[in-house]
């Protein structure tokens, strides 16, 4: 059981962080986080170490916010609620850039395709490498590279 507490502890803001990049809301993925790590528990046997614990633990994390968008029946409209939910929670902003900084990027990453968003929120807010984002998305590291690439392209043609 302590080998859980220090998994908890080590990977909580990880998983946080990526959580909340998925959810764009700080309440949903603080729950969501909860539920990833009670179902982390209860699967910690079938953890074969072919990845780091991080990976593992976010591809958990990206099931259970699949698991509540079907649950909830919200996979459209997304976007429109991350904007609002930005500028509404004052705890969550203070974490990689500025606040106003902050919300120009995500509005403009709201722009790109999903997974090409998915992969950049993973590599910014998540600080995952490409082989784990590779690894969380199902797909290749050198596709993970040119997506964050090609995202950070179209990003700077919308200045």
């Amino acid at each position: 059981m302590q080998d859980i507490k220090k998994i908890y502890e080590e990977y909580f803001e990880t998983v946080n962080k990526y959580l909340f990049c998925l959810t764009h809301n700080s309440d949903i993925s603080e729950e969501l986080t909860q539920e990833t790590f009670y179902r982390a528990v209860k699967k910690i046997h079938t953890f074969k170490g072919e990845c780091k614990i991080s990976v593992w633990l976010c591809q958990i994390a990206k099931n259970v916010w699949y698991d509540e968008l079907r649950k909830r029946k919200k996979i459209s409209n997304i976007d429109e609620e991350y904007i609002l939910s930005l500028e509404s929670s004052e705890e969550t902003e203070n974490t990689v850039i500025s606040n106003e900084d902050k919300i120009q990027l995500y509005k403009k990453m709201q722009k790109l395709d999903e997974q090409t968003r998915e992969v950049i929120y993973l590599r910014i807010t998540g600080e995952l490498s490409f082989k784990e984002i590779a690894n969380i998305l199902n797909k290749t590291e050198n596709w993970a590279r040119v997506t964050f690439y090609r995202g950070k392209q179209k990003l700077k043609e919308c200045d």
